[in-house]
């Protein structure tokens, strides 16, 4: 499967959605440097959607417990998410707030006012998450090789974070993945492996 796969899905459902004036909620979950962002910008683009970021809900330091830490999925904020989106959204709220968490400061942001479009997208590691599937109409796994996993890692955030991604970040996602089954719990599954 591939974007325009996807993004064939994605219209089909909506327009079935759109009859009863419903919204078509998405997420895109995957492997870091696999393309997760890409999809949600090309599908935002195509066809207009609300696009929500996992980044914008990591846990703050005080949530960062080692028992927090040590559960598969339990190092992003998914109750945040979980009240300030998910919910809204799947009552079908017009507009309401939500607050992005601030890497730089390590704080909440002020909270901005979102006006959701009739397809929404959650995308990041760490949204298919069990306590979270059940919001949303279309699951999207993302993979690619290891190696070049790597290489667009180091390409985008350079090599001293990437060291980061491979001794921290990705194990993480591999335990998440493994004792989620969040890919054979997802309809499709892209990998966007070049070699």
């Amino acid at each position: 499967m591939d974007r325009y796969d996807v993004l064939r899905d994605i219209t089909v459902l909506a327009g079935k959605l759109n009859n009863f004036a419903g919204r078509l909620l998405v997420a895109i979950d995957g492997r870091c440097g696999a393309g997760k962002t890409t999809l949600a910008s090309f599908l935002q683009n195509e066809i207009e959607a609300t696009v929500f970021h996992m980044d914008d809900f990591f846990l703050r330091p005080e949530q960062r417990t080692a028992e927090r830490l040590s559960t598969p999925g339990g190092n992003v904020d998914r109750e945040r998410l979980e009240s300030e989106v998910l919910i809204p959204l799947r009552a079908g709220g017009k507009n309401f707030p939500y607050q992005r968490f601030d890497c730089k400061t390590q704080s909440l942001q002020e909270p901005v006012l979102i006006e959701p479009k009739s397809v929404c997208i959650v995308e990041g590691s760490y949204s298919c998450h069990p306590a979270l599937q059940k919001y949303y109409d279309y699951r999207i796994f993302m993979t690619v090789s290891p190696q070049e996993q790597m290489e667009r890692i180091i390409q985008r955030n350079g090599p001293t974070a990437a060291r980061m991604f491979k001794t921290r970040w990705i194990p993480l996602e591999e335990q998440y993945f493994a004792k989620c089954d969040v890919e054979g719990k997802c309809i499709c599954s892209i990998d966007t492996s070049t070699k």
